[in-house]
């Protein structure tokens, strides 16, 4: 695994060196101090792995991600003192996002992440940051547990876990996540299909062409008219939502019956 570490600092260049040092086959082959010096070396050294800081003088680590150098792109890893970035760092698929000063556990499973990354490329070309590639990479690399869901509540931007979603549902070609007891805009992707393939390793049914749902909130469900399935969900309203007749069949493979 080819690393290439861009830091406007030098310590936190050196220290992150001495933390890949122990992993087997993986090198460090360029050291950059600036997004520009970065996307050269990108371009001339064609590496496996960018670990890239966000904040640096002269251009932030996200034009880094968003330049292009032509060929193969390869993975980010944004490593940075700041939590308040995650949200766009996941917009653009970085596979992973580590807070300094490094936990080396937390390094662990990066690690981990990038190899099970590339081992299931073989030699493929990586689809470029921002395109639509969520069956090729489900959950933007992420262990499942993970996963957020980028919202807007209250006119600010939050972070849901999966879990507490109910449902999904798309009104006036918007994405809107249903919680228990209110509902919020979706951001970060274009369509109830690209949420599907995102959260295809997670306990969601397309229930029919609008609806998304989390099979762990129905409360109940029952035949209904015309080969439906009506579906009785636990939220505070006790929501009524449809299967559709042509999806029926997955639907019950998915329960188990």
């Amino acid at each position: 695994m080819r690393c290439i570490i861009v830091d406007d600092e030098a310590p936190a260049r050196q220290e992150l060196c001495y933390l890949l040092s122990k992993y087997k086959n993986l090198e460090i082959v360029g050291e950059a101090d600036r997004a520009a010096k970065a996307i050269e070396l990108i371009g001339r050294l064609k590496p496996d792995v960018v670990f890239l800081d966000i904040q640096m003088p002269m251009g932030d680590g996200f034009s880094v991600v968003r330049a292009k150098n032509g060929g193969r792109v390869p993975l980010f890893v944004f490593v940075t003192a700041y939590d308040s970035y995650a949200v766009k760092a996941f917009d653009v698929e970085a596979v992973d996002y580590l807070l300094k000063p490094i936990d080396e556990k937390r390094l662990d499973a990066t690690i981990k992440r990038l190899r099970d990354r590339l081992e299931g490329k073989n030699s493929s070309p990586a689809p470029r940051p921002g395109e639509e590639a969520a069956s090729e990479q489900p959950n933007m690399g992420l262990d499942p547990r993970d996963v957020r869901i980028v919202v807007e509540k209250n006119g600010r931007m939050q972070l849901v876990a999966p879990e507490d979603i109910i449902y999904f549902s798309v009104q006036d070609g918007k994405v809107k996540a249903h919680l228990f007891d209110e509902q919020a805009t979706v951001h970060g992707v274009s369509s109830l299909d690209a949420l599907e393939r995102r959260l295809r390793n997670l306990p969601f049914f397309r229930a029919h062409r609008s609806v998304l749902v989390n099979l762990h909130h129905i409360q109940e469900f029952s035949p209904w008219f015309n080969g439906k399935y009506n579906l009785v969900m636990n939220d505070q309203d006790r929501s009524e939502l449809f299967v559709s007749r042509k999806r029926v069949r997955g639907f019950k493979e998915r329960i188990g019956i």
